[in-house]
């Protein structure tokens, strides 16, 4: 069996590169920043969570109209100027002594991400044919998780080090990487820009969609699953389970290896819309199946090695059923998305991760680690409902007289 890790010369490489760049910056920024504000800047935790909570609620909002703006002024340079903010706010971390320019820097960080994901989400609808978009996506995916991984382990070196120069290293590492993201993007193909709305329709056609709505918030239900491996689990190992505590970086290593691996032969299965339901429902199938194995590791007793083989367990579901929502949830939000409008629909798509790193802690750690069993249940049944009820969605929306007026 081959895996494919290496998408295609020509403009689906050249993203992959980009994507490997940024991220190469941001797996050592996420390993780190936490710990700088806190350690470093001497912010409480309570104030780091008010505003990343803040900035990225300001983020998912800004993200529609970031899209919009990809749409008709072009997504190529759109992409490349948002690039460059992020890596303008990611250096202005270094300045950041207080609270108040702390909120200030991460809602301009979270605003560009938001914009520049809508933004880099038109560049690949206007450079990759239709049919090839998932598989595309997929690479990425692979790639992105490749560089989290390297950038990751820099971030640990930081870490280990400990001092305001080490972590300060980090974060020009970041806006570096932004800044050379933003140089190989301009080596894409020019995007044309939309053709202004006619017919008295409205500009921000997704806001009033709301089969697509409806499609984005079951998918972001779904999202909740990025918190899990990163947050809910390892507080359940440690809380619930007889594991040791290296357990948790296991399975952060499998999750990030077998994406890389296995997201472009698992995106290989989604090529329209049926299939793309068919692989969503599957994935909340499987990610159900997963909590129920994450909550039987509970009852494994005083023998850690059967705890581990237990989260182990649960753990290749969790993932198979990742890579299932993921490949389907990019094919459902592309071929929905009209024409000369894939900006403003995928930043109104995206919308669901900004919602899951919001609410996903707090939701996440009241099921599992103070509900135990019945809330890894309520969880499991909410991913199965959700990927149920994906199939029903998309095809009002394929439906929807008024998503198809508003096409344009």
């Amino acid at each position: 069996m081959s895996l494919r890790i290496v998408p295609p010369s020509g403009s689906p490489r050249i993203l992959a590169v980009a994507q490997l760049i940024n991220s190469l910056g941001d797996g050592a920024y996420y390993v780190c920043s936490a710990l700088y504000f806190s350690r470093i800047v001497g912010l409480s935790p309570a104030q780091i969570g008010l505003g990343l909570t803040v900035a990225w609620a300001i983020g998912s909002v800004a993200g529609v109209p970031l899209g919009h703006l990809a749409d008709r002024r072009g997504p190529r340079s759109t992409a490349v100027l948002l690039a460059l903010a992020t890596a303008t706010s990611v250096a202005s971390f270094l300045f950041v002594r207080s609270f108040a320019p702390f909120l200030l820097a991460a809602c301009c960080y979270a605003t560009a991400q938001c914009g520049l994901a809508a933004a880099r989400q038109a560049l690949l609808a206007g450079l990759v044919a239709k049919e090839e978009r998932t598989e595309t996506l997929a690479y990425l995916q692979s790639t992105l998780n490749a560089g989290l991984a390297v950038g990751a382990a820099a971030g640990g070196v930081a870490l280990h080090f400990g001092t305001r120069e080490a972590y300060l290293s980090v974060f020009a590492m970041d806006a570096a990487a932004f800044t050379l993201c933003a140089v190989v993007l301009l080596r894409l193909p020019t995007v044309q820009p939309a053709a202004p709305t006619t017919g008295g329709g409205p500009e921000l056609a997704v806001l009033r969609d709301r089969p697509y709505a409806l499609v984005s918030f079951l998918n972001m239900v779904m999202l909740l699953r990025m918190p899990l491996i990163s947050l809910a689990i390892p507080l359940w190992i440690v809380e619930r389970t007889s594991a040791h505590g290296w357990s948790v970086s296991a399975l952060l290593v499998l999750n990030t290896g077998a994406v890389m691996l296995f997201q472009v032969r698992t995106a290989a299965a989604v090529t329209d819309l049926p299939s793309a339901t068919r692989t969503v429902r599957r994935g909340g199938a499987v990610m159900l199946a997963s909590c129920a194995v994450f909550a039987l590791s509970a009852a494994a007793g005083p023998a850690a090695w059967v705890a581990v083989a237990v989260l182990l367990a649960g753990a290749v579901l969790q993932v198979a059923g990742e890579m299932m929502q993921s490949a389907g949830a990019w094919q459902i939000s592309f071929d929905l998305a009209p024409a000369g409008q894939q900006g403003q629909y995928q930043g109104f798509f995206g919308t669901g991760v900004s919602v899951a790193r919001m609410l996903g802690p707090l939701l996440l750690t009241t099921l599992i680690v103070d509900w135990g069993v019945p809330g890894w249940l309520l969880l499991g049944a909410l991913f199965l409902a959700a990927g149920l009820a994906m199939g029903p969605a998309v095809r009002w929306a394929e439906k929807s007289d008024a998503r198809l007026a508003y096409a344009g």
